[in-house]
């Protein structure tokens, strides 16, 4: 019988008719690999996309109240140019001083902590970014006030809902303090942009301390995420919208830098890897669970 085809049971044989198992990975190897790729797109997010930045003052209320975590389109302003109205976040110029100087612990644990989140988007904002609302584009005149108390660009009078308590109209004037109200119609040179926040009387801003580059502009604020009881958009008001739609283009440059391609080409090969080993990982999950048992 030894002699039939067939007849004898070869390795290939056997392996035939059932389905090769392939060796799972235990799960203290693969936790730390999981993390490890969450992390790495976590930070890929931050540099790139969206940031989660936290309020740390009250100079945006009642629109953003002190501990609102918003989330700020990083990319939005690599396509298109600021508007009127928008609430952008920017690193103020060595002119604008700190907003928030609170005591920063200076243990191993609390720098360890803020530097993890500081890459994954989550930490406090550092002492030079602002947040605050656009006002005025390069070549603009702005200034306050009308017979109304109502800010003015280029001549036209400014109705601003979202500001709940506005300076005095009779304080003086102050160079270095948002004080007063009042202010010299400004004329914003070019690449640059004319700044507010919305609580006037607290805020430190493009009145008193001038206005900022947009290549300074980190993003912009486009949701608050947390608290979820104040979950909401940050749509541009409609009075701003009206302007606009009358006054699309800005009067002088805005000069906006490209982005830079070499860097876009060192991260793309990199955002691909880590992108292919998410949908591997995902893909051998998905085996593992259809293998029999």
């Amino acid at each position: 019988m030894d002699g039939y085809p067939g007849s004898r049971s070869t390795p290939s044989g056997r392996r035939r008719g059932r389905t090769v198992r392939r060796k799972e990975m235990p799960l203290w190897q693969e936790l730390p690999l999981l993390l490890v790729v969450a992390f790495c797109l976590a930070v890929l997010i931050r540099t790139f996309l969206v940031q989660a930045f936290f309020i740390p003052s009250g100079s945006m209320e009642n629109t953003l109240l002190v501990g609102d975590r918003v989330l700020v389109n990083k990319v939005v302003y690599d396509m298109r140019d600021p508007v009127r109205g928008e609430i952008v976040v920017f690193r103020g110029t060595d002119n604008w001083a700190p907003e928030v100087t609170e005591p920063v612990s200076q243990t191993f644990t609390a720098k360890l902590g803020r530097t993890i989140g500081d890459l994954v988007g989550v930490s406090r904002p550092g002492e030079r970014d602002f947040i605050k609302r656009v006002i005025g584009l390069p070549g603009d005149r702005v200034a306050c006030c009308d017979a109304q108390g109502r800010i003015t660009v280029n001549g036209e009078s400014i109705d601003e809902p979202y500001v709940e308590e506005n300076s005095p109209l009779d304080a003086p004037a102050n160079p270095r303090q948002c004080t007063s109200r009042r202010f010299d119609e400004v004329t914003i040179p070019p690449g640059e942009m004319f700044v507010m926040g919305d609580h006037r009387l607290v805020s430190q801003d493009a009145r008193c301390q001038g206005p900022v580059p947009i290549d300074n502009v980190i993003g912009r604020a486009f949701v608050i995420v947390w608290p979820s009881s104040r979950l909401t958009s940050l749509s541009v008001p409609d009075t701003w919208k009206d302007y606009d739609a009358a006054h699309p283009v800005a009067a002088a440059p805005l000069r906006r830098q490209a982005p830079d391609p070499v860097t876009t080409a060192l991260s793309l090969p990199f955002m691909l890897s880590v992108g292919l080993s998410v949908r591997s990982g995902l893909t051998f999950s998905a085996r593992r669970r259809r293998l029999p048992s």
